[in-house]
């Protein structure tokens, strides 16, 4: 999930260096999304994933 969000701002600042703002914008509100619901799963993955089993 983390590497898709890299990849998105990636492309989103390749774009905006060229010039291309709409695909700059639209690939960096991916990024967001994609990055807090990295953060969402790891949190609840640390939460949930510290029970004790036998």
């Amino acid at each position: 999930m983390l590497n898709w969000a890299v990849t998105f701002f990636v492309i989103a600042i390749i774009a905006a260096v060229f010039g291309f703002t709409r695909i700059a914008g639209s690939a960096i509100e991916i990024a967001k999304i994609l990055f807090f619901v990295f953060l969402v799963l790891a949190v609840l993955s640390f939460i949930f994933g510290r029970t004790k089993t036998n």
